[in-house]
Order: C-alpha cells, then structure tokens, then sequence
C-alpha cells in the first residue's frame, strides 16, 4: 500500500448498520476534515484528470461535487455536475437507470457538454456502478467522449467494476482505494 492510499484508508470511518441494519457506510467526512488528505486525494484525482486528457470533469451528486470541484480547478478543467432530477434550471438531458428497489434518474445541462469535451467522471465511491452507469450514457449522448471515471473507493464485492466496463468502452476506470 503507498503512502497516500494509508493516509486516505486512515482518514475514513466505518460506521455500522447505516443507513440501514447489516451496511457498513464508509464516511469520508474526517477526510474531508483534514487539510493534508483532502489536498493529497485532491491532487491525486488531478493527477488522472492530466493523465486521461480530460477537458472536463463531471461530479456525481453529492459527493462528487465535493470532489470533483476541486479537482477541476485543480487540473484546470472545466466541472459540470450531474444533478438528480428536477434540480437544474435549464435545458438538461436526463437518463434513468435501476437501483435495487426501483429507479432514479440524473440530468446535466443540455449546454455544458458538447462534441469535442474529453469527460472524467469524478465520485466519491464506486459501489454497483449504475449511477455512474447512467453519467457515462448521459455523457454520449451530449455527443462528448469518456475520458475514464476515477474514484476514491471502490467496494469491490458490489462488482460495480464488471457492470462499468462494457460502458467504458476501453476507458479506464481507476479507483485509488478498493475495498
């Protein structure tokens, strides 16, 4: 394990049964907290943005606002966030994918994607892969091109790598934690 991945491992709390009895919630609020570690994921996330030629970065609502924002700034890229439904004001394309229990549906601006944007996906956690999934349809069919997706988790025993990969199309997805 390098230095960075302890540093990040170290800074994310297990909080048990939540958001519901037997699920293990990863918290990454105390790395958030923490001016040294949000900096480093920060400037590793950048580090990928720079090696995929991406022109943009586009953050999963929520957490991946959080670190998808600075990441672009970091990179110096644009960042689009890709919003539940209902919530932009303007135009948007939307995409619905299936949870487990039912389904749910993400839009972006119409406007902030175009023919020529090289798009990172940037979230916290990769755990079944649909909303991210969704993000990458969305992504296309603003007539973009996927520049990768890159995480700082991925829970590997909810092989949201294996439903990814055929909408990746070749692109890489790079988790800096798997778990």
């Amino acid at each position: 394990m390098t230095d960075i991945q302890e540093l990040l491992l170290s800074r994310i709390r297990d909080v048990a049964d939540y958001p519901e009895p037997g699920v293990m919630f990863k918290d990454i609020t105390p790395l958030l907290a923490d001016p040294a570690a949000f900096t480093a994921l920060t400037d590793a996330l950048a580090e990928i943005v720079v090696s995929t030629g991406a022109t943009k970065v586009v953050g999963l609502e929520a957490r991946g606002f959080i670190l998808g924002a600075p990441v672009a700034v970091r990179a110096g890229v644009g960042f689009i966030p890709v919003r539940k439904a209902g919530k932009l004001p303007g135009a948007t394309l939307s995409q619905a994918y299936d949870l487990e229990y039912g389904s749910a549906e993400i839009e972006v601006h119409a406007e902030d994607l175009s023919a020529g944007d090289r798009v990172l996906v940037v979230d916290d956690v990769l755990a079944t892969g649909g909303t991210a999934e969704a993000s990458l349809q969305l992504i296309r069919r603003a007539g973009a091109e996927i520049a990768g997706v890159a995480v700082l988790m991925e829970l590997g025993f909810l092989a949201g790598r294996a439903r990814l990969e055929p909408a990746l199309d070749g692109a890489p997805l790079q988790a800096l934690l798997v778990v």
